[in-house]
């Protein structure tokens, strides 16, 4: 498996040193995800966790609903110069009677570990209909239990604290407990990590938790959360105006800004408690 840090030397430079001295990078490598033994997509991301990231992007895309509906995930083929593998391609073999993934939802050459949608063959499939509706999510939670999130999420980043590239994803329950942290160099990656676990143990749809990224909230992590239907939506960093319109219309939550006591909520008022009048 590769490594989910790389060490570099670097020479650091400051108004009173200049030093060399090796330092840690998150490393990023190809992963192709195929199913079926057919290439679907590459996406640039963290070793670490592939199993979890092919079956939550699956997800996403509306191919899987259950863990059942995987029969079997493999590596294969790809091997470096020295003929070992480098456990860069993944093949998902889906359960008897599951459908493959629609014509079109191929992604062109590959998504970057910044953007999940790029590439897409056909716009028009990008707003997915989730097959859990987020807007009959029952979950919610005091302001006093979100404002401890992004501290309890920067403790359980560990990769993050030795290289400072990497985004978090996490779900966590009213209490403010998290179930699962995944990292990556991509935001959507590391959502698709938490997902796929999610899937594996059972707990899609997941409306009894909510969704916690490090980041900003984009278009494509409403729209994850949305397929495995999470009702909330929370971002340490900005929403976009998509990400907005598609929580509303998904009947979602959706928090920007999550920094201290302090948060922006951008819809679904009802699912955050202790809110003043």
């Amino acid at each position: 498996m590769g490594r989910v840090t790389v060490r570099r030397p670097v020479r650091k430079i400051s108004a009173t040193r200049d030093v060399r001295r090796p330092d840690a990078l998150a490393a990023e490598e190809p992963l192709e995800i195929r199913v079926g033994g057919k290439a679907l997509a590459v996406t640039m991301r963290t070793p670490g966790n592939d199993v979890e990231l092919a079956h939550g992007f699956l997800l996403s895309e509306g191919v899987l609903a259950s863990r059942e509906d995987v029969a079997v995930a493999r590596y294969c083929d790809g091997v470096d110069d020295q003929g070992r593998n480098t456990y860069n391609v993944l093949d998902i073999a889906l359960a008897e009677g599951v459908a493959p993934p629609e014509t079109g939802v191929e992604r062109n050459f590959y998504t970057t570990s910044s953007c999940g949608v790029c590439g897409k063959a056909a716009l028009d499939a990008v707003k997915l209909k989730s097959r859990f509706s987020p807007e009959k999510s029952e979950f919610a939670v005091h302001t006093d239990v979100l404002a401890k999130l992004p501290d309890t999420l920067r403790a359980h980043q560990k990769v993050f604290a030795s290289t400072g590239g990497l985004h978090a994803a996490a779900l966590f329950d009213a209490e403010g407990g998290l179930a699962v942290v995944r990292e990556d160099v991509g935001r959507h990656n590391a959502v698709d990590k938490v997902l796929g676990w999610a899937l594996q143990e059972g707990r899609i749809p997941a409306a009894d938790a909510g969704l916690l990224v490090s980041g900003r909230a984009s278009f494509e992590l409403v729209q994850k959360a949305a397929m495995a239907g999470i009702g909330l939506l929370a971002a340490v960093s900005a929403p976009s105006s998509l990400a907005a319109e598609l929580a509303e219309e998904n009947g979602m939550t959706l928090i920007g800004f999550l920094r201290g006591d302090s948060m922006n909520l951008y819809t679904g008022e009802q699912r955050v408690l202790g809110l003043g009048s």
